[in-house]
Parts: structure tokens; C-alpha cells; sequence
């Protein structure tokens, strides 16, 4: 997916907040945004907008001094999440449902200024919504055929829905060999692989690393390891935003999109309205 004309603001708001919450420095929050604004210059038409955003933050990291500014807000929303996951899993949960919870997890996303504290009212509440594209019963019969599945992790805090998904994959699946993907550094609120090791990802699957901490999965720049995994693998399963700007224009009908369309220009592409969830199947 290349740049729509919102991409550009969206990635100036982001700086101002990385910046703000990364340090309380008024003179490296203005060298924060003055970095930002040098590479932002760089855009150009054929721009990935997850691309170019994760080089604009990560100069932005630099110029403030702060390798991880979200390292608070990642806590309070797996916290959170773990919390509102252990509550919805005493009253049963079937893989249907937590293919959707999985999706629903999606909306926790700094990107568009989520705040974790409203997880579970959020959670309840799209509980009772349809997916606009559901190709979840393509997913589970590719599931039932492959022997590798793929797992590309998105946002802390919805790990925790991709945990009670994986699981009950995993039971209804025991045949499957599972790999679970996140990034090699942070970046945003992205889930790295020390987030899902902790979160005891493990116990369900082989943890891997993308080998980069650009956000979503761009395959010029991943690592070998990761790469040989993902031409493998028989499924693919793709959360989030990031994951569909990187892989969208592949399609690769292994991929499965599992998402919220939170901004226009996702909702745009998939031709879907704003705010939409979907599992759609790559064509």
C-alpha cells in the first residue's frame, strides 16, 4: 500500500505525541520535531506509509534520547488487556469468537490515540458487531490443510487477544506447527519479542523475530531467518494495519488480513467503511 493524502498528518501528529511522552525536555521535544520534519522530507508517491513512518520515529527516538517512549503505555495495555482476556475466557470462548476478539483487539493502537483504560467497555460493546469481510471459514479450512502456520503479532495489549486466539487454534489444530513473529526492537507500540516471550507465547508456538523494527513486515527488509520462515509457511495470518500496509500489494493468497480499519486510508483500500473489521483472505 502506498501513501494516501491523510499519511503525512497522521505521521506529524505521532511525532508530537512520541515526543511528548518521551521526555519532558521542551528543548529535545523541539529537536524531536525538527527531526521529524527533515525526514518526513523524504516522502515521495511510492512511500509506504508504515515504511516511512517507522524511519520518521525512529530518527525521532534518536534526536530525544529515548529508544522506547512507549514502554509505559505497552504495560498499562497488556495489563489491562491480560485482565479483560482472563474474564472473557471463564465464560467459554469458541474459535469463532476469539478470531473476533482477535480483531477487536486491534483497536488498541497508539497510532490513532487509543487509550487502553477503555478496553473493556470497547471490547463488550464490538462484541455484538459483524465483520464486514468475514473469510474466516477460508481461514480455518487453509488451517485444517497446512502443517505451518505464520503469526504476525501487531500491538501490545491486543497480544493478548492474538494469545487466546492461538490457543484455541492450537486445540482445535494440534497438528499444527506454529510460528509467532514480532519485532526486533520497539517501535511505537508494536509488540517485540521480548513482549510475547513474556507473555508466554512460547508455550504456543516457535517466537520469532521480523529481524527489523520497522513496523508491519517489509519484506526488503527483514531478516533471512524470518524470510525463509514466511515463503514456507503454508498460512499466513496477518494482524493489523501495519502488517496490510507492508503486505497488501503481494497477493499472496496464503495471507489471511485480520484487522479494524481505524483510518480512512486503510478503510479506503479495502474498500470498506471507516472503522470496519474484517478477516479477508488475500486474492
Amino acid at each position: 500500500m502506498k501513501i494516501h493524502y491523510e499519511c503525512f498528518s497522521c505521521a506529524a501528529n505521532q511525532c508530537q505525541r512520541i515526543v511528548e511522552m518521551g521526555t519532558d525536555d521542551p528543548e529535545l521535544r523541539k529537536k524531536g520535531v525538527i527531526e521529524a520534519a527533515k525526514l518526513m522530507a523524504n516522502i515521495n508517491e511510492n512511500s509506504v506509509p508504515a515504511v516511512f513512518g517507522s524511519e520518521v520515529f525512529l530518527g525521532v527516538y534518536r534526536a530525544i534520547n529515548n529508544d522506547d517512549p512507549f514502554r509505559e503505555y505497552k504495560k498499562l495495555s497488556n495489563r489491562l488487556a491480560e485482565k479483560v482476556v482472563k474474564d472473557l475466557e471463564k465464560e467459554g470462548i469458541s474459535l469463532k469468537t476469539a478470531l473476533k476478539l482477535a480483531i477487536i483487539g486491534n483497536v488498541i493502537d497508539f497510532a490513532v490515540g487509543y487509550s487502553p483504560e477503555r478496553i473493556e467497555e470497547d471490547v463488550r460493546a464490538m462484541l455484538n458487531e459483524d465483520l464486514h469481510v468475514d473469510h474466516s471459514e477460508e481461514l480455518f479450512e487453509a488451517i485444517k490443510n497446512a502443517e505451518t502456520l505464520l503469526y504476525l503479532t501487531d500491538n501490545c495489549g491486543e497480544i493478548y487477544f492474538d494469545r487466546l486466539f492461538i490457543r484455541r487454534i492450537k486445540e482445535e489444530f494440534p497438528h499444527l506447527k506454529i510460528y509467532i513473529a514480532g519485532k526486533e526492537g520497539p517501535i511505537i507500540n508494536d509488540a517485540t519479542v521480548e513482549d510475547l516471550k513474556n507473555a508466554g507465547f512460547e508455550e504456543l508456538g516457535e517466537v520469532i523475530s521480523t529481524g527489523t523494527r520497522i513496523v508491519g513486515v517489509p519484506l526488503e527488509g527483514v531478516s533471512e531467518d524470518f524470510k525463509a520462515v514466511f515463503e514456507s509457511a503454508d498460512v499466513i495470518i496477518a494482524k493489523g494495519q501495519g502488517n496490510f500496509e507492508t503486505l497488501s500489494e503481494i497477493k499472496d493468497k496464503r495471507v489471511f488480513y485480520l484487522l479494524k480499519a481505524k483510518c480512512r486510508p486503510i478503510a479506503r483500500e479495502l474498500g470498506v467503511p471507516h472503522g470496519s473489521m474484517v478477516c479477508l483472505r488475500a486474492r
